[in-house]
């Protein structure tokens, strides 16, 4: 095994030292899985994510430029706000010549604030959240983010804006049948936030990165700004990235992350937006071509489903919007996700792996009654995600 594992290391390592990148062959390396050692998972990803280009010469200069830009962001986004704030909060002068909390004019730096912080006490509340059953994203980051620790700040950091927010978000709470409320069982919360432990002064927390993150996708996508379940798309790419063993790849996963996010959520933000739901590119559509392609392929187990009123929205919605990330642990999902992006259709392979998921439980689907097989499928029974591959390319295959 050591050594099938070896040659598969350097096959990777093959495509990848080319001075351009052969995406076919890439993609049918990645498909299989990525092995873990040498980073090699963290360049892949961000070659099948479109965010670094196939010619490698060009490499340096494109991560230089975004990782600047992505500064840049937390700069305009997350400092300046925070010092226009500690220096209003401190000068009293004429409040009527100066922007103010009470100035009704839509164009206030106050109103767009408070606006914000509505978006950044729902984004708070699920990434503290984000997969309680590791201590990673509690952990303090090997790499905090300098320009928001540095200790001559006065300014109001995103962790000290919720602790002084009282604002009530419930204008945040979109509720997506699903998303917002069916969380999987596999995922324990912690009853409270108290349990977390406060890190010292001058550390973050990896959840904190993530927040930040999603908060500044927010801000540069206020079409769709931050729906949930967005943080269980971010969660484990920023955690391969934060996890890379190359050191200088890992102090910029943050910005890293940010960009990738930002390409994955262009693919799929149509899952996300309510108002597509029903159209062409929406979720809607989606979970019924989980349907259809199981009436294909097995239509004694679709007519099943169908005679019990099972209908697609009670599992597939979660399974298609949130890529399977809820649905196995994080190692796996990781696993998944390496055959998704490694997908050239762009996850037509996800509709064949929720059938894959299907047909592997059909017998106990075929004898159960709605309850029992409601609760199969909002808890999927089997964890061994490299036997829903195998089924799922076998599905394919048998097009």
């Amino acid at each position: 095994a050591r050594g099938f594992a070896l040659l598969r290391i350097a096959d990777f390592q093959e495509v990848l030292g080319e001075p351009t990148v052969a995406l076919t062959k890439l993609r049918e390396l990645c498909f299989s899985g990525i092995p873990f050692d040498g980073g090699l998972r963290c360049l892949c990803w961000k070659i099948l994510l479109n965010y670094l280009p196939l010619e490698k010469a060009l490499w340096s200069s494109l991560l230089k430029k975004q990782r600047d830009l992505y500064s840049q962001f937390l700069k305009e986004m997350i400092i300046q706000p925070g010092i226009a704030k500690a220096n209003l909060g401190v000068s009293r002068e004429d409040v009527t010549l100066e922007d103010h909390p009470l100035n009704p004019n839509p164009d206030s730096r106050w109103n767009t604030y408070f606006k914000d912080n509505e978006v950044l006490l729902q984004i708070d509340k699920d990434v503290r959240r984000l997969y309680p059953d590791m201590a990673f994203f509690q952990r303090p980051t090997d790499y905090p983010c300098l320009l928001i620790l540095d200790p001559q700040n006065e300014f109001e950091t995103l962790r000290r804006r919720v602790e002084q927010t009282t604002l009530k978000s419930q204008t945040v709470a979109r509720n997506r049948s699903g998303v917002t409320n069916v969380s999987s069982p596999l995922k324990t919360t912690p009853s409270s936030l108290s349990e977390y432990e406060v890190l010292p002064n001058g550390c973050e927390a990896h959840w904190e990165v993530v927040e930040r993150i999603l908060f500044i996708y927010a801000k540069l996508n206020p079409g769709i700004a931050y729906v949930q379940g967005m943080n269980e798309i971010v969660g484990p790419l920023y955690y391969t990235f934060a996890t890379d063993p190359n050191s200088e790849w890992k102090e910029h996963a943050e910005a890293d992350t940010f960009f990738c996010f930002t390409n994955l959520m262009a693919e799929i933000r149509d899952n996300f937006i309510k108002s597509l739901d029903d159209s062409q590119c929406g979720i809607t559509y989606k979970m019924e071509k989980v349907y259809s392609t199981l009436k294909e392929k097995d239509v004694e187990l679709y007519l099943k489903l169908q005679e019990q009123n099972i209908k697609p929205q009670f599992f597939a919605f979660r399974w298609l919007t949130l890529l399977l990330s809820q649905e196995f642990l994080l190692p796996d999902v990781i696993r998944i996700w390496d055959s998704l992006f490694a997908d050239d259709k762009r996850f037509d392979f996800l509709l064949l792996v929720c059938c894959a998921m299907l047909t592997l439980i059909r017998d106990q689907l075929l004898e159960g009654d709605f309850t029992l097989n409601m609760r199969l499928l909002q808890d999927y029974p089997i964890s061994d995600v490299h036997l829903i591959l195998k089924k799922a390319k076998e599905l394919q295959d048998s097009k």
